[in-house]
């Protein structure tokens, strides 16, 4: 018989106590009989979610699509009034860690781009653990480990835009090295160092090309811009002729208004990253928090989304956006070491200002 110290029973049984917590915990969490609502299922408490009647998110994405796509499910529930804060991704991480610093607990979900910020809330603990029933329709590299902390919500992606009217489809660029030509030489945007996708796409085309495509790319003194809104914009208005590293959504959302813009689908593939949601800790409409994720990703919900924001979802069994293809038929590429490609932002950051005149 092997004799154990009290100390040594008493972390097994420590272990032991935690473990069956954690399973209990993730069991209340996922709910044993979700309710069916209309088109998505839920485990929240829907007269609780009624009564606080209230929701606030934090968001990335453009002010006119989110109002849209809050005033969708403020439709299905309208006891629920909605409210939004929409920041760039830097800024918006810096103001939910001021308030949480201060005690100060405002938002009930978040949306932003950058795993980098994702991880590092799931880390501080200020994510909370509820596993919605829809999350079964996501796979599970879409998911947090453990589950039920965040979910991508949708997929955004990049390619090539340019203007018809300005750029014949004989000159049109074809694939990513096409836009390496001088020609494009002072009349080429990209986005500024602080966007998620811009990132992803200066990380993955320099696993495919080196990182000499972006030494070479440099020297066409590319303009950058905080907004893909700006970049169609002065792409529409023949101050830009083409974009690198245009945002698909951006494309489908202009294309829609008539604007003259036409997109490469370059055959080597479209960097692609996730806009990640997740339920904030110690939110003040918890309830209500539940009930909005669940619909979110629900097909209601990533319907809705796509109409708003022209925003592709991950789900196998959701629609694309109106006049764009599903993710399931396009070539996409993704970092395949995100914790790797998240240590290479402050690299990319100092190369990506030095080249477009911010540094």
């Amino acid at each position: 018989m092997i004799a154990r110290k009290p100390g040594m029973i008493a972390g097994v049984v420590a272990g032991a106590a935690m473990l069956l917590f954690a399973q209990q915990a993730n069991a209340a969490a996922a709910c044993a009989s979700p309710k069916q609502m209309d088109g998505f299922k839920t485990c929240a408490d829907v007269d609780a979610a009624n009564k606080e009647g209230a929701l606030v998110i934090y968001t990335t994405d453009p002010e006119r699509g989110t109002a849209e796509l809050l005033g969708a499910f403020n439709k299905m529930f309208p006891s629920i009034k909605t409210s939004f804060v929409r920041l760039q991704a830097g800024a918006l991480y810096a103001k939910l860690m001021a308030e949480r610093r201060a005690n100060s607990h405002l938002v009930d979900a978040m949306q932003i781009s950058d795993l980098g910020f994702v991880l590092d809330l799931q880390k501080r603990g200020g994510y909370l653990h509820y596993i919605s029933p829809e999350m079964a329709a996501y796979k599970d590299g879409y998911k947090s480990v453990p589950e039920g902390y965040w979910t991508w919500g949708t997929i955004i992606m990049a390619g090539i835009a340019y203007n018809p009217k300005t750029v014949s489809a004989a000159d049109a660029p074809k694939d990513w090295k096409d836009l390496l030509d001088p020609k494009w030489k002072g009349a080429i945007s990209v986005k500024v160092s602080n966007s998620g996708l811009q990132h992803v796409s200066w990380y993955m085309l320099r696993q495919l090309y080196g990182p000499e495509y972006w030494t070479k790319f440099a020297k066409l003194e590319p303009k950058a811009y905080d907004s893909y809104v700006q970049q169609f914009d002065r792409m529409v208005n023949g101050q830009d002729k083409v974009i690198h590293t245009a945002q698909y959504s951006g494309y489908l959302e202009f294309k829609a208004k008539g604007a003259p813009v036409e997109f490469v689908y370059p055959p080597d593939g479209l960097p692609a990253g996730p806009e990640t949601w997740g339920l904030i800790s110690e939110a003040p409409h918890p309830a209500a928090a539940q009930l909005f994720m669940d619909w979110l990703l629900g097909l209601p919900g990533q319907v809705a989304i796509g109409n708003a924001l022209h925003l592709n979802s991950p789900r196998d069994d959701a629609p694309p956006p109106p006049g764009g293809v599903s993710v399931s038929k396009l070539k996409l590429i993704f970092p395949s070491d995100w914790a790797a490609f998240i240590k290479t932002r402050p690299e990319f950051a100092e190369e990506w200002d030095k080249m477009t005149g911010l540094r």
